[in-house]
């Protein structure tokens, strides 16, 4: 389980860039540490979020939706949350790079916090019997 402290600056207006790797057939967590611009916790009390991601084609150009992670705030008021993905939905990824964002909101406003890249790498043996 990986996790990653990153800095957000809401005025800023411009989402943290963070990359992800994500084994097919398994469990993916990733945790989040948001910190504000005086490194500390960001409270994220009565914040919703959504993540998804998408398979790039080219600069510029996606197609879409590939799957949605699930965001759970694990310590809002001390900036902490995760995204994931169980085995089955990693399963049905195909081998390659995606993109990805992950948006929270409080109330009418929307923050692009993090966005990145996601490579998906494809299991080359099954589990033992």
């Amino acid at each position: 389980m990986a996790s990653k402290t990153i800095t957000f600056d809401p005025n800023a207006g411009v989402p943290v860039g963070a990359n992800l790797t994500i084994h097919t057939g398994a469990d993916f967590v990733t945790n989040f540490t948001v910190q504000n611009t005086s490194n500390s916790a960001f409270n994220l009390t009565g914040y919703t979020g959504s993540a998804a991601m998408s398979k790039s084609v080219a600069i510029g150009a996606t197609l879409g939706i590939t799957t949605s992670f699930a965001v759970g705030f694990t310590s809002a008021y001390a900036g902490k949350f995760k995204v994931s993905l169980g085995s089955t939905q990693t399963r049905s990824l195909k081998e390659g790079r995606y993109v990805y964002n992950i948006l929270v909101s409080s109330g009418s406003t929307v923050y692009n916090l993090v966005n990145g890249n996601v490579l998906v790498i494809a299991g080359i043996t099954t589990a033992p019997s």
